[in-house]
């Protein structure tokens, strides 16, 4: 009789397109959406946490480039064997369509206007990349049921100070701004309908910061070589039917006036794209009178925004500072933050329009920035370590790491093997412990207990001679009385 086959153990390895996060990077992510979550809450907004899954049917078609409800994401079917299949459910792939669900499903018992904020992950089915993950961190603040553009101009507002809350610098960042009415109402000027035609016309306006203007034109017309060689081909518009786009994108002047007279010139006789341009002047107006000016934010008919539920106002926040790329070269950082106002994602559900407009932070590109500049990064301090000398002195030794942690120290007793004492300092050093705590049978006796400075051992054996090692001792003998005292006095030392 044959063996039967040894089943093949599971490979312990995260699934393409996924990471985990240890440690550091946990605790950096945490502190920032709790800083980014206090200016949602000082502007008035409250906490939202919805469903990690919806309905495919609720989600909608809204992924950038997908003509199915269920590509993009991550969907199953319920029952999907049975004779009478359930519903399609997906993971959510942001926060925004979960946000209609809930204000449609809830909205008897909602305020109106229902300012919310939202955190957490969220999964697109798409092909991950260099820095690009299915599944990332959203950090949502959104206002349903105000149609004033006051609305746009406060989001743009927080979206601000929440940069420079979480340590962007003024003049590291702009927020720009721009409005869908006024791109409709050049690509009603040219005459396009709802088509192949106009949706070639808005991939090609949306790679305007990466081709430059002779790089649109090009792809408005025959098409272009790519940096690799490759030919793209065009929308295929002649120069004629091309120059109302080339307008628009190149309106932006030396100052908003300016700019707003150059977009009404690019719309022509465009009801619609009037009526933007006004609300645009209306936003520049309401953030002036805040204290907000070009430097932080401003108007650039260069943002279009990718998402299909786009209405009106749309706005992006990009870092202007310059980082190196895997190849050593330099590049501007870019967007870590958009949004913008969605009147009609909620009428999907009720029938009714329902102004809404808000902003999603990228926290893990946010992360990303603050990394490059150096503001974050390296790891974290780990617990103060109480070593153990003699396992039936337990109790004595969790006596010690219960005064630290009542006094707001973060600290732990070594719960492995106590025999080899190096392994204890080993287990501290891996750990990234700044300080041991040491009592032995001598030390209790006495009355006594033995602090060894970690961080300034360390530094001692890589840079000191003998005389200097002797000079600057490491460990300190103090009454264990004085224990606390001594490990905070440490502490402080190396903050």
């Amino acid at each position: 009789m044959a063996k039967p086959k040894k089943k093949p153990r599971p490979k312990a390895e995260t699934p393409k397109g996924f990471r985990d996060y240890f440690g550091a990077e946990v605790t950096r992510r945490s502190e920032m959406l709790d800083r980014i979550g206090q200016v949602y809450h000082r502007y008035g907004f409250d906490a939202l946490d919805s469903s990690a899954v919806e309905t495919v049917e609720a989600l909608g078609k809204f992924l950038p480039d997908v003509d199915r409800p269920n590509e993009g994401v991550f969907a199953w079917q319920e029952d999907s064997g049975e004779d009478k299949p359930g519903d399609w459910l997906a993971l959510r792939y942001d926060l925004t369509a979960p946000l209609a669900r809930v204000y449609a499903q809830h909205r008897n018992d909602l305020p109106t206007p229902y300012r919310r904020y939202a955190m957490g992950p969220v999964w697109r089915n798409e092909k991950p990349g260099p820095g690009r993950f299915r599944q990332f961190y959203q950090c949502d603040a959104d206002t349903v049921g105000a149609p004033s553009v006051a609305a746009d101009a406060e989001i743009c507002a927080m979206l601000a100070d929440c940069l420079e809350e979480v340590g962007i610098a003024r003049g590291d960042y702009v927020v720009r701004v721009n409005n869908r009415k006024v791109l409709n109402g050049v690509l009603e000027v040219m005459g396009l309908e709802d088509g192949p035609e106009r949706d070639a016309v808005l991939r090609t306006i949306d790679k305007f910061d990466k081709v430059g203007e002779a790089g649109v034109r090009e792809l408005l017309g025959k098409g272009r070589l790519d940096a690799s060689g490759a030919y793209i081909d065009g929308v295929g518009l002649n120069p004629a039917q091309a120059e109302p786009v080339i307008a628009f994108l190149t309106s932006k002047g030396a100052d908003a006036g300016s700019t707003l007279e150059n977009l009404r010139a690019a719309v022509g006789g465009s009801d619609l794209g009037l009526e933007g341009v006004a609300e645009l002047s209306e936003i520049a107006d309401l953030l002036g009178a805040q204290g907000y000016g070009p430097d932080r934010i401003e108007i650039d008919p260069s943002v279009v925004r990718g998402l299909g539920y786009y209405t009106g106002p749309v706005y992006e926040a990009e870092l202007t500072f310059e980082i190196l790329d895997e190849k050593g070269r330099k590049r501007q950082f870019g967007s870590v933050a958009g949004g913008g106002r969605y009147d009609d994602l909620v009428k999907r559900f009720t029938g009714q329009a329902v102004p809404a407009t808000g902003v999603s932070i990228g926290v893990d590109r946010l992360l990303a920035a603050l990394s490059a500049k150096g503001h974050v990064g390296g790891e974290a301090p780990g617990p103060v370590v109480v070593t153990v000398m003699d396992r039936a002195r337990m109790a004595d030794y969790q006596a010690m790491v219960g005064e630290l942690r009542r006094a707001g120290i973060r600290a732990e007793v070594y719960l492995g093997n106590p025999k080899n004492f190096g392994n204890q300092l080993k287990y501290a050093d891996k750990r990234g412990s700044p300080v041991a705590i040491i009592e032995g049978g001598d030390e209790y006796a006495s009355g006594m207990v033995q602090i060894k400075d970690l961080i300034l051992g360390a530094q001692i054996a890589e840079n000191a001679t003998l005389e200097e090692w002797k000079e600057r001792p490491s460990q300190f003998e103090v009454p264990r009385a004085d224990l606390v005292a001594k490990v905070r006095e440490i502490l402080d030392l190396h903050s």
